[in-house]
Formats: C-alpha cells, sequence, structure tokens
C-alpha cells in the first residue's frame, strides 16, 4: 500500500488558507471522492455534509458541495452537526457517504475534512488512497444531465438528539441531577444540553455560544478548568465537556474531579465485563492491569480512534477509548460519540446509586510524563546512536517496572517521548534525560 499524501490520522487537516485547506483543494477533494463512489458502482451516490461552527465551514461546504455535485453525486447538507450524528445519519439514511468539516479539538483557524462510509464508520486507508489517485484528473463535470443536486435536511439536529436519547435506557431517568454541559462553542452547541434535558436533567449550557472564531477557545474537552468552575459555581453533580466536534468526553464531578478517557474506559469495562477491551498505546498501565486482573484481555492499538475502530472490529469487541476521551461503544454506535459516553456513564452512576469516585476507588492511575521534543530538519531520532544508547538505559532503569513510549507526532516535526512509573519524579527524570541528549545533539 502506498502512502499518503494529504490524508492523516482523522482526514485531512491544515490551517485555512494553506493548501490543501482552500477552497480549490477542496472542489477538487469532493470530485474525486464522488468519483471514487461511482467507479464502486454507485450510479448516482448520495453524500451527506456536516460541519462544525468554524467560519471558514460555509467556504468548505460550498467547494465540497461543487466537487460532488460536478461528479454526478447528490448533496444533503445538514449545517452544523457532531461528527458522529454525521456517522449516524449517513447510516440512518442509507446514504453513500458521510463528510464531515471540522478540525476537531484545534483553534478556529484549523480546519479539516473527514469521511464515513455508508455504514457510518471512518473509512480505511486503501480508500483514501484511492481518492488521493484520483486527485489529479479531478476536474471539468459530468454531462449536465448527470449532474448533481443539493438539498438541506431541515430536522438533523432533532434527528439525532433523539438517536442520542434512544442509547439510554427507557426505564431510567436524569431527574434529580444537575449538569453542566460545556458544548465547546462547536457543533454540539444546539444538540447536548437538549439530550441531557429532554432526559430529565436540570442542565446548564456553557460554550454555547458559537460565533465562528471562539470554537475550543477556553472551553470544551481540551480546557476543562471553565468547566471545572462552572461546576462549582453551579453546585452542580456533573459536568460533561466536549470537544469542538463532539466525538471526545471528559467528565467533572461535584468536587471538581477530572475523570479521563482511561478512567472512563475502564469503569464500562468493570460493569460490562466485555472479553477485550482496547485502549492505545497511550493508555495507562494500570488500566491494564487491572483489567487482566479480572479477567479481561486488553490490547493496545496505535493512538487514533481510526485504529481503535479497527482492531475491535477484527476482533469484534465492543468497548476501547483513548485518554483523551475518545469512547468507542460499538453496541451504541459505529463511532466516538461525546454525547452518548456521558449517557452511559451517567446511567452507571443512576443504576448503581454509587458515584464515579467511589467506582474508581480501587484504581490507581500511573503518572505518566509526556514531553514534546521539536526535531530540527536532518535530525534522525532513530539513527542516532547517543539517543539509542539513552533509550536502552531507561528501559533498564525501568526494569519492567513502567513504561517507556517513543513516537513520532503524526501531524507536525515532534518526537513525543512518555514514560510512565510510579514515582512521577523518577519518571519525569527519565523523560527529561532522553529529550536532553536530542536537544543537545
Amino acid at each position: 500500500m502506498g502512502s499518503r499524501k494529504y490524508f492523516g490520522t482523522d482526514g485531512v487537516r491544515g490551517r485555512v488558507g494553506t493548501a490543501p485547506i482552500v477552497p480549490e483543494f477542496g472542489l477538487r477533494l469532493g470530485q474525486a471522492a464522488g468519483r471514487v463512489l461511482r467507479a464502486q458502482g454507485a450510479r448516482r451516490p448520495t453524500v451527506l455534509i456536516g460541519k462544525d461552527t468554524r467560519v471558514s465551514g460555509y467556504m468548505l461546504e460550498a467547494a465540497l458541495e461543487c466537487g460532488f455535485a460536478a461528479a454526478g453525486c447528490d448533496v444533503v447538507l445538514v449545517g452544523p452537526l457532531p461528527t458522529p450524528g454525521v456517522a449516524y445519519l449517513t447510516r440512518a439514511l442509507r446514504l453513500d457517504l458521510g463528510v464531515v468539516v471540522s478540525a476537531s479539538h484545534n483553534p478556529y483557524a484549523d480546519n479539516g475534512i473527514k469521511f464515513f462510509s455508508a455504514g457510518g464508520s471512518k473509512l480505511p486507508d486503501s480508500w483514501e488512497l484511492q481518492v488521493e489517485a484520483e486527485l489529479p484528473r479531478a476536474e471539468g463535470c459530468v454531462p449536465s444531465e448527470q449532474l448533481g443536486k443539493a438539498r438541506r435536511l431541515d430536522d438533523a439536529a432533532g434527528r439525532y438528539i433523539e438517536f442520542c436519547k434512544s442509547t439510554f435506557p427507557n426505564d431510567r431517568t436524569l431527574k434529580g441531577l444537575r449538569l453542566v454541559v460545556d458544548c465547546a462553542h462547536g457543533a454540539a452547541y444546539h444538540i447536548a444540553p437538549s439530550v441531557f434535558h429532554e432526559l430529565g436533567a436540570e442542565v446548564v449550557a456553557i460554550g454555547a455560544q458559537p460565533d465562528g472564531f471562539n470554537i475550543n477557545q477556553g472551553v470544551g474537552a481540551t480546557a476543562p478548568q471553565a468547566l471545572i468552575a462552572a461546576v462549582r459555581e453551579q453546585r452542580a453533580d456533573y459536568g460533561i465537556a466536549l470537544d469542538g466536534d463532539a466525538d471526545r468526553l471528559q467528565l467533572v464531578d461535584a468536587s471538581g474531579r477530572l475523570f479521563n478517557g482511561d478512567e472512563l474506559l475502564y469503569l464500562l469495562a468493570m460493569d460490562r465485563r466485555p472479553p477485550g477491551v482496547v485502549g492505545t498505546l497511550m493508555t495507562n498501565l494500570a488500566v491494564e492491569q487491572a483489567l487482566a486482573a479480572q479477567g479481561m484481555e486488553f490490547v493496545r492499538a496505535a493512538v487514533g480512534d481510526r485504529y481503535v475502530l479497527e482492531e475491535l472490529l477484527a476482533r469484534d469487541w465492543k468497548l476501547g477509548g483513548e485518554g483523551s476521551g475518545h469512547m468507542l461503544l460499538l453496541d451504541r454506535h459505529t463511532t466516538g460519540d461525546g454525547i452518548v459516553a456521558a449517557l452511559q456513564m451517567l446511567e452507571l452512576v443512576v443504576r448503581t446509586g454509587r458515584s464515579l469516585a467511589e467506582q474508581l476507588a480501587s484504581l490507581q492511575l500511573l503518572p505518566q510524563t509526556l514531553l514534546n521534543v521539536r526535531m530540527r530538519d536532518g535530525l534522525d531520532w532513530r539513527g542516532h546512536a547517543g539517543f539509542a544508547k539513552a533509550r536502552e538505559e531507561a528501559e533498564r532503569r525501568l526494569d519492567g517496572q513502567g513504561r517507556l513510549l517513543i513516537r513520532p507526532s503524526g501531524t507536525e516535526p515532534v518526537l513525543r517521548i512518555m514514560v510512565e512509573h510510579a514515582r512521577r519524579e523518577f519518571g519525569e527524570t527519565l523523560a527529561r534525560g532522553l529529550a536532553d541528549v536530542l536537544q543537545g545533539a
């Protein structure tokens, strides 16, 4: 299989105004994807396009619409909608492809484009390679009688709200719970508060006034301090933070304690007792050890929810996730969904009558030290003899009592060094020593 030029771990992403996040590329990408759909046998494909709240979404949405129409594909526009909402509607409406215009948790000046299959799952690398191969031929248009048409689905938000509610048991309610819901000024601003309110909770919404420029700005899953402060101020029972496209989750309790994705994954696993669970290379070692003690197999995928999904599908398992808050519950949805994951956690609290903190009392996460070392041009960390020696020495000192993980970033010239050990200071010393070797090279 060849290498991808434009697609990264989660679609095409970059800074708006800099290739490839420019309107000309959006048009060609839509046309190329449309041509691949038609070549795969869909005579007149229908494509659903959703977006988050970035100001550049208007431009890219229009460019993609034009490209798909030029390739002979009909388009359904849903406006701002969470990424998992696009996945759901693509599947529910029996469409051929779902497209999301979003850069997820990034600031407003970035944007991206990602795709979902007819079944509502992220597409494999092989499909993205086919689209890239078609890009040089994406020009002109089909004959006029074959051009695609576009229509708007006015009730997209309402349909998705009902889907989210359907993942919560009919015989349970959120009545009596006071929740703060942080929508990150993103795609869930008009959806998430309604879901929790209609299930009975008293809801205080923050981060729900998007203006095109404030997405993820000091709010949301990547900036949980705003949620922590609001939960305390509102004397809420729990706080729920989503990111810009609402596919990841962070939870806060009344004391201000923040629960990360590793802890939430552990709680769901302990409740559901599946045969196996998929995490990533970054999942805390304590989670793996605790699940093993309960007889549950644990598998690590590469970082990125698409790779977690691939491992789940290969093993016919249902539960996986990342520390960042991407939770995959394949018995509820085909992709990561922050709202649906939050509902499962709240259902667990309601059903058991025990708080999340009480249920996590036995799990002690190992401290993780993560350093990002910027690589200057020409520096080969893999072939660096001094770094190899330092790495070997660090492994020797860990002596099987912790973990060392070194991996390059997929989006920037950065090497990520992670050390996990029960003694935080020891882990920090090892990580810093490795970083110093490279920075002094």
